[in-house]
């Protein structure tokens, strides 16, 4: 086994004028930074004035100063996406070294040399299907079995089942896995009898039961699947640069059979990777942790990497939940890099199969972002990761904001004001312009996939890829408005004390019948006929303007239904449309799982 973490870790002080791992000075880096946040402003001020201009032509209402007030809670997010897009695309095609300037560190992957540090892959489960579970690690560890490296990894399952038959069936699943192989000792199977501090407390019990006898853990949630060559190469990474605290890999979806993660997951996969690598560029040192498909320098996360309990009870008190950004911020302050690896490089998830699954999802997310408002006093981290625990608050606090815009549109109308007078052009364009700005990410994404060499062909062909574009944007607003307002009621349940549990989620494909999809989404519906009947009778043409945002909620019932068929995930499969390019050229690790 591969010496412990403590002798790997660099002598000396650190240098103040670098990155911890020297890997770029901090001065190109607040240039970077400088440079972004004058664009967002000056951006942001033009939208709002513009806004202005138009709200106040005919005098100001309390509609008019709603509606302002909205779009300056909402826009700041759509406004960073656009210019994270287009760095992201000029990094992907305009500049000669733009992974260089990204990533400094990747090119060490590239590098043949053994593989001298202990990981741990850890499994984090509760109440998931154990087979499925453990077809994936199996496979990650065969592979890597295969290639020379098993000697430098372990595997653990870590168990926070509550439910009997499911422990039951790990414990056989395990048991079958560690007879199967000649190194039985390199599996370890632990379930704790509470769930205390949810999936971080899950990892600091590891952490303090094994994690002296390893250097790096590799977090795995129960639909994660990474191929051996990326695995191989964060770790060759992490061993070139000791201060690098967590490398996060490029988390893609995997091919699905359910009709709504595969038109989801095409439009990740062409939107993420221009957007991560334009935010890469200037956030730098202080870079994501997703809590899964990254790896971690388990010594000074360890021990720096303690999460609070918060004040009081939930939703807000407590356990944190989004644990992941936290620990990424405290691993920072404690003088180690933080680093995203913005390549499609092998490392997969599963996405919800329907709409509900997703939506519950997204109020985990909600819940778990919110609290980071009682963690903005921590004391000693640095600015920018001070802002990004602000930037994951506002990323929910802009859902309520445009719920409540779509709800003022018709009232807007009643203003009386002289249509003579109004600057419809001007507020036509901010409208596009603002649309056009909330799909940069996927319109960057799509222009790199058009300007990569070989990049349609992956996806099945121009033909395809450019219908699967058009049905996966009409697609995200039709999920956008459905999605906004259930956060909107859940974010309003949360100041009267309501709550969400976290448990196992559904992974494979499932049809929904019309019954519980109208049960689920009468409340949307109903929203989206009363905003959608106040604009027919107000304005015909305001209406037909406003279906980018109000369509969803007059469809949420058939859409949900129609996505969630299995029927029509075996259509979009059978036809080709919306696949990724794994579908087309499956990775020996992906085949293996599906054939199990």
């Amino acid at each position: 086994m591969p010496s412990p973490a403590s002798l790997v870790e660099p002598a000396g002080p650190l240098p103040s004028h670098t990155t911890p791992a020297g890997l770029q000075t901090m001065a190109e880096l607040r240039r970077r930074r400088l440079v972004v946040i004058a664009l967002n402003l000056s951006t942001y001020a033009a939208l709002m004035a513009g806004l202005a201009v138009v709200l106040g032509a005919g005098g100001w209402s309390i509609v008019d100063l709603l509606i302002l007030a909205c779009v300056a809670v909402a826009a700041p997010w759509t406004v960073l996406g656009f210019w994270n897009a287009a760095f992201g695309l000029w990094l992907l095609h305009g500049a000669a070294d733009g992974l260089q300037r990204v990533a400094p560190f990747a090119r060490a992957g590239d590098a043949d040399e053994p593989l001298r540090l202990s990981t741990a892959v850890l499994m984090t489960l509760r109440n998931e299907d154990p087979a499925r579970a453990m077809a994936r690690l199996r496979v990650v560890k065969e592979s890597l079995d295969a290639a020379g490296h098993g000697h430098a990894f372990a595997y653990f399952i870590l168990s926070d089942t509550s439910r009997p038959e499911v422990a039951a069936a790990e414990e056989t699943a395990v048991e079958t896995w560690r007879r199967s192989t000649s190194d039985p000792e390199r599996i370890v199977y632990r379930r704790r009898a509470t769930n205390e501090g949810f999936k971080a407390g899950n990892v600091r019990d590891f952490l303090e039961r094994w994690g002296d006898g390893h250097d790096l853990m590799l977090p795995l949630d129960a639909d994660s699947l990474m191929t051996r060559d990326a695995i191989v190469r964060l770790v060759r990474m992490m061993q070139a640069h000791p201060r690098l605290g967590i490398l996060q890999s490029l988390v893609v979806g995997a091919p699905s059979r359910s009709a709504f993660a595969r038109i989801f997951q095409f439009g990740m996969r062409a939107g993420m990777r221009a957007y991560t690598f334009g935010s890469a560029w200037w956030i730098g040192e202080c870079g994501p942790f997703w809590g899964h498909n990254a790896l971690v320098r388990i010594a000074p996360f360890k021990e720096h990497c303690h999460l609070p309990v918060l004040p009081g009870g939930p939703p807000l008190g407590g356990a944190v939940l989004s644990h992941d950004q936290v620990e990424a911020t405290l691993m920072r302050k404690a003088g180690y890099e933080v680093r995203v690896l913005p390549l499609e490089n092998g490392s997969y998830e599963e996405n919800p199969p329907t709409l509900f699954d997703f939506s519950v999802r997204d109020l985990r997310w909600c819940q778990g972002n919110l609290q980071y408002l009682r963690l903005l006093d921590l004391p000693g981290l640095l600015p920018m990761s001070r802002f990004q625990l602000v930037w994951a608050i506002l990323m929910f606090l802009g859902v309520p904001a445009m719920t409540l815009l779509v709800a003022l549109a018709p009232l807007k109308l009643l203003d009386g004001e002289d249509p003579a007078a109004f600057p419809g052009a001007l507020a036509a364009a901010l409208y596009v312009a603002y649309l056009l700005m909330y799909l940069s990410p996927k319109l960057a994404g799509l222009a790199d996939v058009l300007l990569t060499p070989g990049g349609v062909r992956r996806y099945g062909g121009a033909g395809r890829f450019l219908a699967g574009a058009a049905v996966e944007i009409a697609f995200s607003f039709l999920v956008g408005a459905v999605t906004t307002f259930r956060l909107t009621l859940f974010m309003g349940g949360l100041l009267v004390g309501r709550s969400i549990a976290w448990d196992g989620q559904t992974r494979d494909a499932y049809g929904i019948a019309w019954g519980d999809a109208a049960r689920g989404l009468w409340g949307p519906t109903l929203f989206g006929l009363a905003v959608g009947l106040g604009l027919a009778v107000l304005s015909p043409a305001a209406l037909l303007w406003s279906l980018p945002l109000t369509l969803g909620y007059l469809v949420a019932i058939p859409f949900t239904v129609l996505t969630a068929s299995p029927a029509m995930g075996e259509r979009l499969t059978r036809w080709g449309l919306c696949a990724v390019p794994e579908e087309i050229d499956m990775p020996p690790e992906l085949a293996a799982v599906r054939a199990g």
